[in-house]
């Protein structure tokens, strides 16, 4: 029998990387393959007393009632983990097997095939996976933890600063002496760029952390880069500077989320200027009819980019050299920030450059197909003075709004203890502005819920929270908009004004 079995098993068997063995319906072993020898150290000679349903280990996974099932039904089953006696007596670490089993008939007799397959490589391998994304879990949560912790701990005092800096700048610019006028200037400027960069960081972790939302619309591109224009010109004119423009006489509507699209216009045209010493910036507006695309160019005269740093031009925190960077300022994260933004709105950007002669930035746009909401009439200002009540803990962001709002509206300050829901439609209130801190979200929650249950008066949120599912919660209550800190006087009386 022995040798009859050989003819049949050393062909088919012995060249099977697996190893393999096979036994009678009563357990006892009549086969190994060459495999199962280095594996588990036994020839078939020294097998010859064993039997499977005799094995310790083997018992304790009942083998006997899964041979019994292979050989009723005529299948194959696998067994987890498969482990005997004979392994476990071996000075080697166990390996992991995967072990198929299935009848095999041979001359009127079934067998019982065991063919098993060593996945402990997988198994380590999933395990360090495993562990690699926990820790990447574990990174990204601390991650967004310290931005949160950042955002809190800088936007509210950066927002006093900026806001009462901007306020001074205007009020006292002609009642103070060069020297201090100087001072003031590099105190908000020192603002606005700490803003700047602040945003711009814990835009970009939305981005890469793919958090950041989009809302696209249809925009006209062109309304959009002249006002970017007309932003930045006055400092193009203190260097001299022309800004040419070469826009189409008619709107080019663009499929675009508006603040992604004016922050990365900004960014290109700031660089544009700040890297310029003379000469000109251009910007061009085209279209291409047959890609249904918005095609827009900036052009400058200014130091250009070396062909060796282009490819490294868009990635975050990158900047060409160490005299450029400190000579113009930035935190290298510009350029890698409109890439993603006009990216995130299917759109493209391109830089052409050569050293010491100037640069081109190129991105498109896909065309929008119908007119947005911002392009239909709006209705005149209403009157100016309209009552505002303010939940505000600390009373820090109302004098800065109310010297931001006082010719505009009367804004009356509430605690948040003192807050009562029922106020806001009895006075007559038509806006309600909640400036939230981390000790009072769950009651702002709840208040916004209140008001908009006994009234429809619009809620405006001010926070220097900016993850999308803390500011969910609120939108869910009600609330009608919400501004992040910290936010220009720009931003404020443009929301109120959507909301009014």
């Amino acid at each position: 029998m022995k040798n009859k079995l050989l003819k049949y098993f050393s062909p088919l068997y012995d060249s099977i990387p697996f190893p393999i063995q096979v036994i009678t319906q009563e357990g006892s072993v009549i086969y190994v393959n060459k495999s199962f020898v280095s594996v588990w150290g036994y020839s078939i000679d020294e097998l010859k007393e064993y039997n499977l349903f005799d094995d310790p280990g083997l018992k304790k996974i009942n083998i006997y009632s899964k041979i019994n099932e292979v050989l009723k039904n005529k299948s194959e089953l696998y067994i987890n983990n498969f482990s005997d006696s004979l392994l476990k007596s071996k000075a080697f670490i166990i390996p992991y097997l995967r072990t198929k089993v299935f009848p095999l008939e041979l001359d009127g007799e079934i067998l019982i095939v065991f063919l098993h397959e060593d996945q402990t490589e997988i198994i380590l391998t999933e395990a360090e996976i495993r562990k690699a994304r926990e820790g990447n879990k574990e990174a990204e949560r601390l991650k967004n933890t310290f931005l949160n912790v950042l955002s809190h701990e800088l936007r509210t005092p950066l927002n006093i600063v900026l806001g009462y800096s901007s306020i001074i700048k205007e009020s006292m610019r002609d009642r103070i002496n060069v020297e201090d006028r100087i001072y003031l200037d590099n105190l908000y400027s020192g603002s606005e760029r700490l803003f700047k960069s602040i945003t711009q960081m814990l835009e970009f972790a939305q981005i890469e952390a793919g958090i950041y939302k989009i809302n696209v619309e249809s925009v006209d591109l062109s309304t959009i880069l002249e006002n970017s224009i007309s932003m930045i010109n006055e400092h193009a004119l203190e260097k001299k500077l022309t800004i040419k423009t070469h826009l189409m006489s008619t709107p080019v509507y663009v499929a675009a989320d508006i603040q992604s699209i004016e922050n990365a216009v900004n960014i290109l045209l700031n660089n544009a200027v700040k890297f310029t010493k003379q000469g000109f910036i251009e910007v061009e507006v085209n279209i291409l009819e047959d890609r249904e695309l918005a095609v827009c160019k900036i052009k400058d005269t200014g130091v250009g980019i070396s062909a060796e740093y282009l490819d490294h031009l868009f990635r975050p925190f990158s900047q060409e050299d160490l005299d450029i960077g400190r000579s113009y300022e930035g935190n290298g994260l510009g350029l890698a920030l409109a890439k993603r933004y006009i990216e995130k709105m299917g759109g493209s950007l391109l830089v052409d450059s050569i050293k010491g002669v100037g640069s081109t930035f190129t991105f498109t746009l896909p065309l929008a197909k119908s007119l947005s909401k911002s392009d239909e009439i709006i209705s005149p200002e209403k009157e100016n003075r309209k009552k505002i009540l303010m939940l505000d803990s600390s009373r820090e962001t109302y004098d800065l709004l109310n010297a931001f709002l006082k010719t505009r509206h009367n804004i009356k300050s509430v605690s948040y203890s003192s807050f009562d829901p029922a106020m806001v439609h009895l006075d007559n209130y038509e806006l309600v502005i909640f400036d939230i801190e981390q000790n009072f979200w769950q009651e702002g929650i709840n208040f916004c819920r209140q008001i908009k249950e006994l009234a429809n008066t619009p809620v405006l949120i001010l926070s220097s929270e900016y993850l999308d599912d803390k500011i969910k919660n609120f939108f869910d209550a009600g609330a009608d908009k919400f501004l992040i800190k910290p936010f220009s006087k720009t931003d404020l009386v443009k929301a109120i004004d959507e909301l009014m």
